[in-house]
């Protein structure tokens, strides 16, 4: 385990995730289970947000009480199976800006081609979590965290219910600044550029594609 990479083994995350990658769980089922599982993960990744007090009155006495600092942080949906995680994050911190950004994978050359970008202003300034259920090849995620980056953020996570190695590799070379933070490593990539054993494609299992 290193700074780049932390692995969320917490045993709810870890029977969930189970869960979601049987091929028999329905979409609504699915779509609950992912929630979940991003609550869960969303700890993780808010952990060690900037502090100040804040000076309050409870029913008892005043006191100095702790609360988040500086400007609310960015949520990032890379669409579209990113709104399953964004849903379950907005819970924790129903706060936040939110943008979108609209990538597809090309099937022949497996790179990414943007559709859609809209994100919260003042990035320079939030923590900025992008959220994507899938880091398989990695190309969709870099090219994501370029678009961020040129957007002014400079704190940036990236938020993931399943990475591949191979995934994993690529982004580390290509912003070895931003941590992953993600319920599970699987084996590899298929021919195709799929997560193996994974769970298919997480849009169409979310959404009932296919």
């Amino acid at each position: 385990m290193d700074n780049h990479l932390t692995v969320v083994s917490h045993p709810l995350v870890q029977h969930k995730l189970t869960l979601m990658r049987r091929r028999e769980a329905s979409t609504a089922e699915f779509r609950r289970l992912l929630r979940e599982v991003s609550l869960l993960i969303g700890y993780e990744v808010t952990r060690n947000l900037a502090m100040t007090t804040v000076k309050i009155d409870t029913p008892m006495m005043p006191m100095d009480a702790p609360i988040l600092d500086g400007k609310k942080l960015a949520l990032i949906s890379i669409l579209r199976a990113g709104n399953g995680l964004l849903d379950g994050v907005l819970e924790l911190v129903p706060a936040a800006r939110v943008g979108f950004i609209g990538l597809y994978r090309d099937p022949e050359t497996l790179k990414p081609v943007q559709y859609y970008a809209k994100v919260p202003d003042a990035l320079e300034d939030r923590l900025t979590i992008a959220v994507d259920p899938m880091l398989a090849t990695g190309n969709s995620s870099v090219a994501a965290i370029d678009l961020l980056k040129a957007k002014g953020a400079k704190n940036i996570r990236f938020l993931c219910l399943l990475a591949s190695p191979e995934g994993i590799a690529v982004m580390k070379a290509a912003h070895p600044d931003v941590p992953i933070i993600t319920a599970a490593v699987d084996d590899r990539l298929d021919d195709h550029g799929y997560i193996v054993p994974g769970l298919g494609d997480a849009g169409d299992r979310m959404f009932g594609t296919k």
